[in-house]
């Protein structure tokens, strides 16, 4: 993710998101302006009036306009948006990795929060927030008719600062009412294993500022875990994720690459296309061993540049269903003076063979379903971007995606074993290895 200076007004521009480097605001003789007579003035003025003048109730002026905003912005592409200062700065956060938070997972229900789980050694959990509690209060301030963005907004804020968490609780006659001492959180987003103590396991749930410090420590940790004579290659598996920081997602693909293209990004103009190469790889840590990639349908944006990346350079065997099919890149720009941004879609990226992902996907090498195929399962509920409402079109035949389930137990997670057998030498194939 390429951070831009952009002055002390402007603040940071952050290409979130998948918002790549080089993908700059329209040149200055580009830049539109529409005529204060055009026709779709006189309209907005004139449905603008109306709401004041008939209304049962007078109008927030800042709604109405912040509203008029967040529609024209949505109306361009599934990805566009305009944010909000506690949208973006929850954006930000999120890139990050760190923030001060409470350390509580949190779900809507019923216009409140229900509190699904607690870090363990958490200041939430240690003062008496349980999972299951209702919050009705931030600081005083009713959650009911608070978008969720806001109240993840409210709980965070400086780290060793208090909050006043408001909660009703099963079984309790009154609200109860806790001080709450905010967290450093890091938001950890590998996970390694050893299987079987020959196979190194990989997951990556998302892609932040840490994801490539953490990939490295996982390797290494893996390393020294598996004795270089036992250990059969590795699985990386980018199932359900759905993207993140793009800087990242060039970054991991660089850690399994000695050379070659990665990903190259075109936009409106051509002069500020991108192309995106290997550069110092850290293969050592992988020790050019055989690569599985696993995909499925929930794999979007930065999971699908690294498993296309790796794909189109021989490196990996990509193993599951087809993927999401997010091709479009999206960057930040802040506007306006109460810090809020547009994220908006500014290029398409191709995979180093020239393939375009938008609305088709990554192909597996080999496909292996969860469910036999045929079998029609709500748990396999099959969703692409070529089913989004106004999605961008295909260069050719769109793909309406694959299931996104993965079996919470490993004996039954099919593309994993698929995976693990043909490492250990037990199972066969043509498309591996990939080199």
């Amino acid at each position: 993710m390429l951070r831009l200076l952009a002055g002390a007004a402007a603040g940071i521009l952050f290409a979130l998101m998948l918002g790549p480097a080089g993908m700059l605001p329209a040149r200055a003789s580009e830049q539109a302006a529409i005529p204060r007579d055009h026709p779709a003035f006189e309209l907005f003025r004139e449905v603008y009036n109306t709401v004041h003048q008939r209304n049962v109730s007078p109008p927030d002026d800042a709604k109405l306009i912040e509203g008029a905003i967040k529609g024209l912005v949505q109306s361009l592409d599934p990805h566009s948006e305009y944010l909000d200062e506690p949208s973006f700065r929850n954006a930000q956060e999120e890139a990050l990795g760190v923030f001060g938070g409470l350390a509580i997972k949190v779900a809507a229900e019923d216009g409140l929060l229900r509190i699904v789980s607690i870090g363990a050694t958490s200041h939430a959990g240690r003062v008496g927030l349980k999972p299951g509690d209702l919050i009705t209060r931030l600081d005083g301030v009713p959650i009911r008719g608070m978008s969720v963005n806001h109240a993840v907004a409210r709980m965070r804020g400086p780290v060793d600062s208090k909050i006043r968490v408001t909660i009703a609780r099963k079984r309790a006659a009154d609200e109860m009412e806790f001080v709450v001492t905010r967290d450093l959180i890091r938001v950890q987003t590998v996970f390694g294993q050893a299987i079987d103590n020959e196979v190194g396991y990989l997951r990556i749930t998302k892609f932040n500022d840490l994801t490539t410090d953490g990939l490295r420590k996982a390797l290494q940790d893996l390393t020294v875990g598996i004795a270089t004579q036992r250990l059969k290659g590795y699985i990386l598996d980018l199932r359900n994720n759905p993207g993140g920081v793009f800087e990242q997602a060039i970054s991991v693909a660089n850690a399994f690459l000695k050379s070659g293209e990665i990903i190259t990004v075109r936009g409106r103009n051509p002069d500020e296309d991108k192309t995106f190469v290997a550069e110092r790889g850290e293969e050592g840590l992988a020790k050019r061993k055989p690569l599985i990639v696993l995909i499925n349908g929930g794999s979007a944006s930065a999971a699908e540049i690294v498993a296309g990346a790796l794909q189109d350079n021989k490196r990996a065997t990509v193993i599951g269903s087809l993927s999401f099919g997010k091709g479009s890149v999206q960057s930040t720009f802040p506007v306006g003076t109460d810090s809020g941004a547009l994220r908006l879609t500014t290029a398409f990226y191709y995979t180093p063979g020239g393939r375009s992902i938008q609305a088709k996907g990554i192909a597996p090498d080999i496909e292996i379903t969860q469910e036999p195929r045929g079998v029609q399962s709500p748990r396999a509920e099959i969703t692409s971007e070529a089913t989004l409402r106004n999605h961008f079109k295909a260069d050719s035949e769109e793909q309406n995606g694959s299931e996104s389930y993965v079996p919470p137990d490993a004996k039954n997670d099919r593309a994993l074993k698929f995976a693990v057998d043909l490492l250990r030498g037990t199972r066969t194939h043509p498309a591996f290895p990939a080199n």
